[in-house]
């Protein structure tokens, strides 16, 4: 036999071998969202987080002198070669717990006599180099149970809605019966075959002695049909929009293959109730509009919430429907944020030294030049207001003087600044910028604002927390590293005035009745509709339009559509959390003016 196996496979590797694990996504608080998985749907736990009842319905019926044997059992083996030689072929086993291991991790399931002999070779060598308890525990985590649960945890967790340490003894026999058939002695399939199997398991353990006649008794007695569970092993997400982004995110770190099989547990920062809240605000505002925004064929709705301390993602819709498209258009889509983008523009102004909330501005018709073209804005609605404060320029949005602003204080500085703010979308120098015309992202602009609210501070925004593998070992963590990458004096003078914006200008319909700060967005023919706002513990973007980019109709603003949705979601957002205000100007010392670009000839 040495000779003539000589070239099987070294079982000493299954000390560095890891099978596929499934991977799990949980919410904030540890609720789970989604299992990963490839083919083998499985969660490896130690043998001393096995039931006992499980230990010994396995061993009753699969190979009771397995603490007694060296690998093979002779009796056995005698007993299944007489039968076999009368049958003409091989029609009983005579496998022990590690030949079946060996079985599963290394050889085909052909049955002939070679392989036979190839399991008998390795289950010996694999005697000699584990223990007991060691190819018991492998045995468990790795065999399969049916319905692409490998594994007893995934197992109980499926049949049971229980973790293996918990089954009863009338569970566990049922389960060990499983192990010749899955797929034919499943409960789910046919329960009638499954409870005759258990009753052999109970039998068996009675006959050996390993619990008493009347233990069986009532194991059979015991009603495991009301106690089944369901498959778990394709179950869909919880939390879709969500759990794609999640893993998006990991694949781009680890690898898909790594987060498929690599029994990783994700904590994401999403809490799971704000993210509910997220979905039923945006499916209720669209069942308002839809009648509404009738020009608009595929009107859609996004949102997304993050919170400034940490800039983690707490709530993200991406869409109306999942199901009917999977696209996230929070984290994904780009469009025009029209007025929205203005805040940028007098941060820098602020940022400068400058300027204040209350240095005036001209609202009139300008011409400036932009390279070779010339360039002539215009305010939503027509018309010009004459000379006006920074701080009504904001609450009411005339484009005018953001342009004005923009054209000083130098376009390109105002992309530096917007870049420290979180805006990762490109961004043209152009000298209608000011105006939002680029195309960004909802999380672009709900980070952005973040920073505003953490009165300068950023963190790169993330959707997962910490990622672990399945021995518990940190492989991702995202705890915060906030940096100062704004002037406080600036943001806080920012925060003041789209604080007025909310209060008495075209935000007045996200009004929360505590301090929030905000701004209305509403680009060309009305493609695009914006609200960004934020309490200083929470700042969120939602954006209505037109997947096609068609116009939502003539008069539909930010104000009028956005921010309503704004506020429906946040006031049950921030409902829980006390009242902060914003930091004072006051309390910071004013930059020291700089100077700026040179403006264009107007």
């Amino acid at each position: 036999l040495a000779v003539s196996f000589r070239n099987l496979p070294d079982v000493r590797g299954l000390r560095s071998y890891v099978p596929a694990q499934t991977s799990y996504i949980y919410d904030a608080k540890g609720r789970e969202l989604l299992s990963l998985h490839g083919e083998e749907h499985r969660q490896v736990v130690p043998l001393a987080e096995i039931s006992p009842n499980l230990k010994r319905a396995v061993l009753a019926i699969e190979d009771s002198n397995f603490y007694k044997h060296n690998g093979i059992n002779p009796n056995s083996i005698g007993r299944a070669l007489l039968v076999n030689v009368k049958s003409g072929g091989v029609s009983e086993g005579a496998s022990t717990l590690s030949m079946q291991l060996i079985k599963n991790l290394y050889l085909s399931r052909q049955r002939v006599f070679t392989r036979k002999l190839a399991e008998a070779v390795l289950a010996v060598r694999a005697e000699q180099v584990f223990e007991k308890d060691q190819i018991l525990d492998m045995y468990l985590n790795y065999i399969y149970w049916g319905h692409n649960n490998y594994g007893i945890q995934t197992a109980a967790n499926s049949y049971f809605k229980k973790p293996a340490a918990d089954l009863t003894l009338a569970e566990s026999a049922m389960l060990a019966g499983m192990i010749q058939a899955p797929e034919a002695y499943s409960p789910f399939n046919n329960f009638e075959a499954a409870k005759n199997r258990q009753e052999v398991v109970l039998d068996r353990m009675a006959d050996i002695g390993w619990i008493t006649p009347q233990e069986a008794e009532t194991a059979k007695k015991e009603n495991l049909k009301d106690k089944l569970g369901k498959p778990t092993a394709w179950q869909g997400s919880k939390l879709p929009y969500v759990t794609d982004a999640v893993i998006a995110e990991l694949q781009q770190k680890f690898g898909a293959e790594s987060v498929a099989k690599g029994g990783l547990r994700i904590q994401s920062t999403i809490d799971y109730d704000t993210q509910r809240l997220a979905e039923n605000t945006v499916k209720s505002a669209y069942k308002n509009l839809k009648n509404r925004l009738y020009r608009a064929k595929e009107l859609q709705i996004a949102l997304i919430a993050v919170e400034p301390e940490t800039h983690f993602i707490k709530a993200m819709a991406g869409g109306v429907d999942y199901d009917k498209s999977q696209l996230n258009r929070a984290m994904i889509s780009r469009r025009q944020p029209g007025s929205s983008f203005k805040p940028f523009v007098f941060y820098t102004a602020f940022a400068s030294g400058k300027y204040t909330p209350d240095s005036p501005i001209e609202d009139r018709p300008i011409r400036l030049r932009d390279g070779g073209i010339f360039y002539s804005p215009k305010n939503y609605g027509g018309g010009f207001s004459g000379s006006m404060s920074i701080r009504h320029a904001v609450a009411v949005s005339q484009n005018i003087p953001a342009v004005l602003i923009g054209s000083r204080v130098g376009i390109n500085k105002v992309i530096e600044h917007a870049r420290l703010m979180g805006i990762k979308s490109p961004l043209q120098s152009v000298l209608s910028l000011p105006l939002g015309s680029v195309d960004v992202t909802p999380l672009d602009m709900a980070a952005a604002y973040a920073t505003f609210a953490s009165n300068g501070w950023y963190s790169e925004p993330t959707a997962i927390l910490r990622v672990t593998d399945f021995q518990g070992n940190v492989v991702l963590d995202n705890t915060p590293k906030p940096q100062l990458v704004l002037d406080p004096w600036a943001t806080a003078n920012v925060s003041s005035v789209l604080t007025t914006a909310v209060n008495s200008g075209t935000g007045r319909s996200a009004a929360l009745g505590r301090p929030t700060a905000g701004k209305t967005g509403t680009t060309d023919n009305e493609r695009n509709v914006w609200f960004v706002g934020y309490v200083p513990q929470l700042a969120t973007a939602v954006w209505i339009g037109d997947d096609a980019n068609r116009p939502l109709g003539k008069g539909i603003s930010g104000g009028g559509y956005a921010a309503p949705i704004w506020r429906s979601f946040m006031s049950q957002a921030v409902k829980d959390m006390p009242v902060e205000y914003f930091p004072s100007p006051s309390k910071f010392t004013r930059p020291k003016p700089e100077k700026a670009d040179k403006p264009k000839k107007s």
